[in-house]
């Protein structure tokens, strides 16, 4: 028989067993010490350490999505900013020098223009190098037809960058500009842009130059284009070409507004009236001419000096009123460097 100092002793062992025993049928595992904890979490850390050298975007992503606000109402920028062909890009590598709105006022009807201009548009916002914020979008006036009211809904839904002006029938120059920018000064008033341009559908903006070009401009009472009468060199006389031109945001308000100077003076040659809303009101004394950079396309026999031959340093085509004279513009500026070599096509030369 065990001596009663030893069976003290056993009887103290099987209880501490019996407990630790309790302890973990409790909890479903034993307790880990500080080095074990360490192992368990060393290669956790080291995977998230690799994957986020090998996939820094995937974090400026997520960080950009959480970021991210919500559009003005009404304004349909839900762009696919995944799309090489979207007309709204939001991921900046750093924060935009500008932003710029380019409205192009153009025709429901005219989808396969659009497409092509989402093309042109979309190659060009996809570049990281891009300094400025520019958001495109495709400006007409209320829907009048049946098919408009299927397909346009349909284009919105997965392009996301058409406005519908609903204070105008269609039309070239009965107030559609006019329309435009009491709506633009309106949607945006709570993300207000920089600068806003009208651009016709006929025009092709090279995005690089246009942003260089812009910003060294004032971001107050600033007027920006191609003067008319074609002509002249002086911004201070006659006006900005309808092709394309450019109001800071102060402008844009301005007119929303100013009906002293607008009111019987909406209907008519829409570029003309934009120059004489400014000369009457006073404004826009900071003007830009960007001749000879900005030009008609250059036809055989030019009818005015608004059209000359293509030039390095150009910032916009206008004029190109087809597919040939587009094909044209796009090959002499290289805009199909970027292709690369695949066995699912082959172009002659």
């Amino acid at each position: 028989m065990p001596a009663p100092s030893n069976l003290l002793k056993s009887m103290a062992n099987d209880a501490k067993q019996q407990a630790a025993m309790r302890k973990q049928a409790v909890h479903g595992f034993p307790s880990l010490s500080a080095s074990s904890k360490a192992l368990i979490l060393l290669p956790v850390l080291l995977l998230a350490f690799i994957y986020l050298i090998v996939y820094p975007k995937e974090f400026e992503l997520q960080a950009l999505m959480s970021s991210c606000g919500q559009p003005p109402a009404g304004t349909y920028t839900t762009a696919n900013a995944t799309s090489p062909f979207s007309t709204t890009v939001h991921a900046y590598a750093r924060k935009p020098d500008f932003r710029l709105l380019i409205g192009i006022l153009t025709r429901a009807d005219f989808y396969e223009r659009r497409h092509l201009l989402r093309m042109v548009y979309g190659l060009q916002l996809s570049s990281p190098d891009l300094a400025a914020q520019i958001d495109v979008r495709f400006v007409f006036c209320r829907l009048y037809k049946d098919d408009q009211r299927v397909l346009i809904p349909l284009e919105i839904l997965t392009h996301g960058d058409i406005i519908v002006l609903d204070g105008c029938e269609e039309n070239l120059n009965g107030g559609k500009t006019h329309t435009f920018f009491n709506a633009v000064a309106s949607l945006y008033a709570d993300a207000p842009y920089d600068y806003v341009m009208k651009a016709d559908d006929d025009i092709m903006f090279r995005l690089p130059e246009l942003v260089a070009s812009l910003g060294a401009m004032p971001r107050q009472d600033m007027y920006y284009g191609a003067t008319i009468p074609c002509g002249s060199m002086d911004p201070s006389k006659g006006y900005m070409s309808g092709m394309g031109y450019a109001l800071s945001w102060d402008l844009v308000e301005w007119l929303a507004g100013a009906e002293e100077v607008t009111k019987g003076r909406i209907v008519g040659t829409e570029d003309k009236m934009t120059g004489e809303w400014l000369r009457l009101g006073g404004k826009g004394k900071n003007r830009f001419n960007a001749k000879p950079a900005m030009y008609d396309y250059p036809l055989p026999v030019p009818v005015d000096s608004c059209s000359h031959a293509f030039v390095p340093d150009t910032i916009a085509v206008h004029r190109l009123k087809d597919n040939p004279r587009w094909a044209h513009a796009l090959g002499y500026f290289n805009f199909t460097a970027g292709l690369k070599s695949s066995k699912f096509y082959k172009f002659d030369p």
